[in-house]
């Protein structure tokens, strides 16, 4: 990993700009789900994770209260990491089906994967505060990951996020929707790509499924 991201990261971990993420991840740090009493929680902000010279950035909202919140990775030890880590795998993105915790030997192939937002939000939803104090650390992870070609975004947040990064920073003016299987050119020949968010709801409900997962990451592929 190079210095400049070593030192962004550094950075991410240490902040405590937002107090109502702080509280939250302390308290969910002490009040910890039953089944992980023993363990002990990561209670921190999370960074990017995988090959920093990758030309797959995927993008999630936030970390998962009793899942990166807990392990101190982003898409690690919860279900929705579970069902994204299967089709990484078979799509050959990823070394390994599962990421359980920050030792477990996971690798990314030509790929990297961050959120959004650093720090778990209650009930999923971030304030427009939040997410515009962690969009300087989002668009310094953009800058660092020189190739980069395509940007999946996992839900319609971390959408949106992309969306402003480049209204912001390249005078982006293209009116675009998420939407799942949705590819938009963008500034600097990537592409950004919407993508239902693995999360055990839309899974159970079919919204996604791993036939629709594979078929769009298979998709990606071809144009790196």
């Amino acid at each position: 990993m190079s210095a400049k991201l070593i030192k962004l990261n550094s950075k991410i971990v240490n902040c405590n700009k937002c107090k109502r993420l702080v509280n939250f991840r302390k308290k969910i740090s002490i009040e910890k789900r039953k089944q992980y009493q023993n363990q002990k929680y990561w209670g921190k902000p999370i960074t990017g994770f995988g090959d920093k010279n990758g030309k797959i950035l995927l993008v999630g909202l936030a970390p998962a209260a009793h899942g990166g919140t807990r392990t101190g990775r982003v898409f690690t030890g919860d279900k929705s990491s579970d069902f994204l880590y299967k089709c990484l795998f078979k799509a050959n993105i990823s070394n390994q089906k599962n990421s359980d915790h920050k030792n477990d030997g996971l690798k990314l192939n030509d790929a990297y994967i961050t959120a959004a937002l650093k720090c778990v939000p209650p009930e999923d939803k971030p304030l427009k505060e939040e997410i515009h104090n962690c969009f300087n650390y989002f668009n310094q992870e953009i800058n660092l990951l020189k190739n980069v070609k395509v940007i999946v975004a996992l839900g319609k947040i971390a959408f949106d996020v992309c969306v402003y990064f480049y209204k912001k920073n390249y005078n982006f003016k293209e009116k675009i929707k998420f939407g799942h299987n949705k590819i938009y050119d963008i500034p600097e020949n990537k592409k950004l790509v919407g993508c239902y968010h693995p999360s055990p709801r839309n899974v159970n409900t079919k919204r996604i499924n791993e036939k629709k997962m594979l078929y769009l990451l298979n998709k990606i592929k071809k144009f790196i």
